[in-house]
């Protein structure tokens, strides 16, 4: 009873500690990455993952170790320096080469003061060798059965990691055999609770494309241009920025759907959004296109003055008009009308900016249709 209240308790605390540890590195890298996505800095989630992560579990390890290094006990935390990096190897999927290993490894030894001893460094290179192996089952192309290929690269290599250890500190074989043990119940419950985040991550992820993109067209919808235009508007009267915007709809679109129903009317919209959007992507990925209303459409030129514009709206405008979709036995041709304008100085709001754009598009459909009219 007496051996179970000592070391029981001191793993359950150890197992809290790790998911806390884990948990924050999280809300420190959604921190971060929003940050990244508000100020639109070019840099991809993936990096920030990967930096992020490396700079925190390095600052974790030195951290911890910093409290008993140079003593008897320095090896206490080595099951916490092993999930560690399993976590940047197998989860986040951090290539670190060779090269970059090395230095950080002789650094970390002549901390721990034991760059003097054979033990470390077979331990060190028993860890290059373990976060080489945990990045090489991480990449493989089909894994039926992920959990097998992790825990049993977990089990090989944190028990060499933890002979060497148990070398160097003289543990005895119980020692050795228990530390090993709590590793693998570490390696498992890591597993377990990083997958739940990335379910939840996904599942988050999913939301976020739901919200913001519309479900027949797939185009982004409404809401995304109010947040993207609220960011691009601020932006360019601040920094004295190009931007330039257009708005196209469908002519006699209600015809379309009272004539050949709702479903060929959806079809129309879905031809014109591929159509559009293949012209964006051949000119300009920075270009955005978004479905505002029922037919209307907006699409957004960061960085352009209105002259500028002109290449492309002409392009979709003639890849647009008499575009022909069949369904069932119809064959049903349309045509659509552009508003096109570039942000002023006397704009105050974004819609003031929205307002001047729709009222061009008002006059293309007042004055006969299927024509242009950029102020």
């Amino acid at each position: 009873m007496t051996w179970s209240v000592w070391h029981v308790s001191p793993v359950i605390t150890s197992i809290f500690f790790i998911l806390g540890v884990f948990t924050l590195y999280q809300v420190v890298f959604n921190w971060l990455k929003t940050v990244v996505h508000e100020k639109k800095v070019p840099i991809s989630d993936n990096v920030v993952k990967s930096f992020s992560g490396v700079v925190y579990m390095l600052i974790f390890i030195f951290s911890m170790q910093s409290t008993i290094v140079g003593k008897t006990i320095s090896w206490e935390f080595m099951n916490f320096i092993i999930i560690a990096l399993i976590f940047c190897a197998y989860f986040l999927d951090i290539r670190v080469p060779i090269y970059y290993f090395v230095p950080i490894i002789l650094v970390y030894m002549l901390f721990n003061h034991s760059i003097g001893y054979w033990e470390s460094w077979c331990h060190a290179l028993s860890v290059m060798f373990s976060y080489w192996s945990f990045n090489y089952i991480r990449r493989l192309p089909s894994r039926a059965h992920p959990f097998i290929g992790y825990i049993i690269v977990g089990v090989i290599w944190g028990g060499i990691m933890w002979f060497f250890v148990a070398l160097k500190f003289h543990l005895t074989t119980s020692v050795f055999l228990q530390e090993w043990g709590y590793l693998v119940i570490f390696e498992g419950l890591l597993y377990s609770y990083v997958r739940m985040l990335l379910r939840e991550s996904e599942l988050k992820g999913h939301l976020e494309a739901f919200a913001n993109h519309d479900a027949l067209t797939k185009s982004e919808n409404y809401a995304a241009y109010t947040s993207e235009m609220k960011y691009l508007f601020s932006n360019s009267l601040r920094n004295n920025l190009n931007l330039s915007m257009m708005m196209f709809d469908i002519d006699h679109f209600k015809h379309v759907n009272d004539t050949y129903g709702h479903l060929a009317g959806d079809l129309v919209l879905q031809k014109a959004v591929a159509t559009a959007q293949n012209v964006i992507d051949d000119n300009d990925p920075k270009v955005k296109l978004y479905r505002t209303g029922g037919e209307e459409f907006n699409v957004i030129f960061p960085g352009y003055d209105l002259p500028a514009t002109e290449p492309i709206v002409h392009q979709i405008f003639n890849s647009l008009n008499h575009l022909t979709v069949k369904s069932n036995d119809d064959e049903i041709s349309f045509t659509v009308s552009m508003g096109v304008s570039g942000i002023s100085s006397t704009d105050k709001k974004p819609d003031d900016f929205y307002k001047r754009v729709d009222d061009n598009l008002y006059h293309s459909k007042k004055n006969g249709r299927m024509q242009i009219t950029a102020i």
